[in-house]
């Protein structure tokens, strides 16, 4: 290996992992204000619902799109809400195309004749996918405020009682809750989703929101006020995470987002593989091409200050770190032997402690947010410590995965809204097998994660004959982490 290729390898790697420091950084600075954050009385009015005349209107939509195994769920869930039926609507904004809109069409009539307001919408073409969908049903909404609910979501019978009295604030636009998992224990799969949403919806969501930067609405299990998302330009579909976008735009418009982490809202997390690498591209792809659309009006933007600015550009990159993983995943390997060929660039690989330091950064934030959720005896940190390092393994199988994702963001490839396939799975005892809307397809990608599993494999081995095992906990991370997507990708057949 040449000393000129020996020098672009170093620069790569060490601009990657400076990086991932800086990320890491960003969320123990999030972790600050997470555990600064004093849950207090709120100060700010609330609308009284004991009063009729303080009860705004509100439209509940549940955009869907093909949920045969879970419409019925849903729809049953929804007419449990406690609100003034003459002060709700529901709109089934569906964009099916197959068996499923004669059951839902059924189900709705049943609805309607025990008194709901429940519409069945239905539309010509699914442009704009889920925004287009929540755009035309949004031109007929009779509420001021609307709810989105996905399919899969399940929100208490309280819910609106328990978020709609904050938008007397007229400065909010948003009031979002914290996702919770009924299927959280169902395999190691849901375990890890779980683990990393719960940091997601604790660390992040508070720690941005507490001081006053910016947050996301999730695309689901939230409230929007009306003239928020018309003021703020409206949805929009030309990326694929359309609830990004739009809160940032309403955001740089001044509105206020509320998160409510106390107020959980249950959903089922994907079971089998594909159904997350599907929901996986989609974020991380369209967080890529959120930063490409919305970055340089965070920068120049004159209302809001530096702080926030920072962590909006860092919350802009945060799919981008797959890149920079994934990077430094590929060149530790050449770097391994960079070390064992030219002796006198050794000092170069100490800025590999910037990714051990960031991986104990990481470890401490997560904890935290562990915690929170599942409590903090000694058994739950004992727990925790394996979901760390499996969590942190099967992270690094997705790298590549989820790196073609960010590329394609930033490189303004479109493609479709491709949605994930839902289960109905509650419990151990229930089973995927034969869900229709799975994939069998082996992608170009699980070829090359397996050539990646073996790539690591020799990884390992190269510590042996170089006597150098610095790198071999990374590399059997590695190696187990491309090896688990790669065999549950090709072994989660319908």
């Amino acid at each position: 290996m040449g000393l000129a290729i020996a020098y672009i390898i170093i620069a790569i790697y060490s601009f990657a992992l400076l990086l991932i420091f800086f990320y890491s950084l960003a969320q123990l600075n999030l972790l600050v204000n997470y555990l600064g954050y004093k849950k207090r009385n709120e100060e700010a009015p609330k609308f009284n619902l004991l009063d009729p005349k303080e009860i705004p209107f509100v439209t509940i939509q549940l955009p869907i799109y093909n949920e045969e195994y879970v419409m019925e769920r849903l729809l049953d869930n929804i007419a449990k809400i406690e609100y003034p039926k003459s002060k709700l609507e529901i709109q089934v904004l569906d964009d099916s195309t197959d068996d499923s809109v004669n059951e839902t069409a059924r189900r709705i009539e049943e609805l309607q004749k025990e008194g709901l307001d429940i519409q069945h919408i239905r539309r010509e073409n699914r442009q704009g996918f889920k925004a287009g969908a929540l755009k035309e049903g949004l031109e007929i909404a009779k509420g001021d405020f609307i709810a989105i609910f996905d399919a899969d979501f399940l929100p208490e019978a309280d819910w609106l009682k328990k978020t709609v009295p904050y938008f007397k604030d007229e400065e909010i636009g948003v009031v979002q809750t914290r996702w919770g998992h009924i299927n959280r224990d169902y395999s190691t799969l849901t375990r890890i989703q779980a683990f990393a949403l719960d940091a997601h919806f604790t660390l992040e969501q508070v720690g941005r929101n507490s001081k006053g930067h910016f947050i996301n609405f999730n695309g689901t299990a939230g409230i929007w006020r009306k003239e928020c998302i018309f003021d703020a330009g409206n949805w929009e579909g030309d990326t694929l995470t359309e609830d990004l976008d739009l809160s940032y735009r309403a955001q740089l418009k001044n509105w206020k987002f509320k998160y409510l982490e106390d107020v959980e809202t249950p959903a089922e997390l994907p079971v089998v593989i594909s159904a997350a690498r599907s929901q996986q591209f989609r974020w991380n792809k369209g967080g890529a091409e959120n930063f490409r659309k919305t970055v340089w009006s965070v920068i120049t933007a004159k209302n809001i200050p530096f702080k926030t600015k920072f962590h909006g550009v860092m919350h802009l990159l945060n799919s981008s770190m797959f890149l920079c993983v994934f990077l430094v995943a590929l060149l530790s390997i050449p770097m391994l032997y960079i070390k064992n060929t030219y002796g006198h660039l050794g000092w170069v690989f100490e800025v590999t402690s910037f990714f051990i330091l960031s991986t104990i950064i990481l470890f401490v934030c997560y904890w935290f947010t562990y915690k929170s959720i599942q409590g903090s005896s000694f058994d739950n940190f004992v727990d925790y410590i394996k979901l760390f390092f499996t969590f942190f393994s099967v992270a690094l199988g997705f790298s590549l995965h989820n790196t073609v994702a960010v590329l394609e963001g930033h490189l303004g490839k479109r493609s479709e809204f491709v949605r994930t396939p839902k289960f109905n799975i509650n419990s151990i005892k229930d089973t995927w097998k034969g869900n229709k809307y799975l994939t069998n397809k082996l992608s170009p990608n699980m070829i090359l994660e397996f050539a990646l599993m073996i790539y690591f494999l020799f990884g390992m081995y190269s510590a042996i004959p170089l006597n150098d095992y610095g790198l071999f906990p990374f590399h059997l991370m590695l190696f187990l982490g491309f090896g688990f997507v790669f065999f549950k990708s090709i072994t989660s057949k319908a």
